[in-house]
C-alpha cells in the first residue's frame, strides 16, 4: 500500500492520470480542466508522476516549444485503479447526496486515444 500511495497518492495524481487517460495534453490544457490546481502544484505532481514512470513529458521542439504530457504504457496499468476510484466516488456521492447520472463515457479502465 505504501508504494502505491507514494506513486499515485498525491492530491491531484489520480485526477491527472484520469485526464491523461482521455488523451495527451499540454500543461495549460491540464490547468484549464477547471480544477483549482496551482501551476506550482501541477508541475510538482507531473514531475512526480514522470519520475515514477507513469507519465512522459514530450518536448515538441526547441524552447519555448509546447510540452505534451501523456501516459506511458506503464501508466496505463494503473487505469483500472483510477476507474475503480471514479466509480466508487460516484457511488459515494449517490449515497450521501442523492442520485447521480452515471456516464459510462467518463470511464478510463483503459487508455482512450
Amino acid at each position: 500500500m505504501a508504494a502505491a500511495f507514494a506513486a499515485i497518492g498525491g492530491k491531484w495524481k489520480l485526477t491527472l492520470l484520469y485526464w491523461l487517460a482521455h488523451g495527451e495534453s499540454h500543461f495549460a490544457g491540464l490547468r484549464r480542466r477547471g480544477a483549482p490546481i496551482t501551476p506550482k502544484v501541477l508541475a510538482e505532481q507531473l514531475r512526480e508522476l514522470e519520475a515514477d514512470g507513469l507519465v512522459e513529458r514530450v518536448e515538441t521542439g526547441p524552447v519555448p516549444a509546447r510540452v505534451l504530457y501523456r501516459l506511458t504504457p506503464y501508466g496505463t496499468s494503473v487505469l483500472p485503479v483510477v476507474e475503480g476510484v471514479r466509480v466508487w466516488g460516484e457511488a459515494h456521492i449517490e449515497r450521501t447526496q442523492g442520485a447521480v447520472a452515471a456516464n459510462a463515457a467518463m470511464g478510463c479502465a483503459e487508455a482512450l486515444t
